[in-house]
């Protein structure tokens, strides 16, 4: 399994049987984005909730490629009626693809996005897990600290995480250390942050925070291998 960050939430997964997963594809106007939604290819857009910085170009990228779209149920009959190929899921709840099993975990966050100018709430946030039979990624979404996380963490066998930092809409880096601990991740990465001004954090500083060893303070398109 290949993983790469691309800004802000925006993380590829690029499976063993060569199945290409975006989460919260976030390119058009990212300004940390090494990506270009007219030619990036994917078989599966995972999106974790409704806000404008995660939903980012999933449609596009779907229509053009005809991925499937993972997200919360309500989320997920939005791009139905759009004609596009969705798979809906909530909380607790999961879901073996043929490209992996996916398992939808809570996140402590909103989930409205604007529709013909208005503001209309499409479930709840969600955080995933996501397993190819022999790695498993837990990526946050947007989220506070909460307890349960604790439970993902013995639940699941992470070996890698990807955390959000930039404070003020989730945790920032002091609770994502905190998350870290109670995953056992076997590596951590920090995400959403630096942005924009009001999220800008020092990932270098969280990684050095954390247990030795663990944090990877990744560069934009950089590679993890599993």
């Amino acid at each position: 399994m290949k993983i790469s960050w691309h800004g802000q939430s925006c993380v590829k997964i690029l499976t063993d049987t060569d199945k290409q997963i975006l989460i919260d594809p976030y390119i058009t106007g990212n300004p940390l984005s090494d990506l270009d939604a007219g030619t990036i290819e994917a078989d599966v857009i995972i999106v974790t909730h409704a806000h404008a910085d995660h939903i980012g170009d999933t449609a596009e990228i779907a229509k053009r490629t005809g991925a499937l779209i993972v997200a919360n149920a309500e989320l997920a009959g939005f791009f139905a009626s759009q004609g596009l190929q969705t798979h809906g899921m909530q909380m607790g709840g999961k879901h073996q693809f043929d490209f992996g099993l996916i398992k939808m975990t809570p996140a402590i966050h909103g989930s409205m996005y604007e529709v013909h100018g208005q503001p209309v709430t499409f479930g709840l946030a969600a955080g995933i897990v996501f397993s190819d039979g022999g790695h498993t990624v837990y990526h946050a979404g947007d989220t506070a600290l909460f307890s349960d996380m604790k439970l993902i963490g013995e639940f699941n066998k992470i070996d890698l995480a990807f955390l959000p930092i930039g404070d003020n809409y989730t945790m920032g880096p002091e609770e994502a250390v905190i998350a870290s601990k109670w995953l056992k991740a076997n590596k951590v990465v920090p995400i959403h942050y630096n942005t924009f001004p009001l999220i800008e954090q020092d990932p270098i500083a969280f990684v050095e925070a954390l247990p030795k060893n663990v944090g990877v303070a990744l560069q934009v398109g950089e590679i993890i291998e599993l």
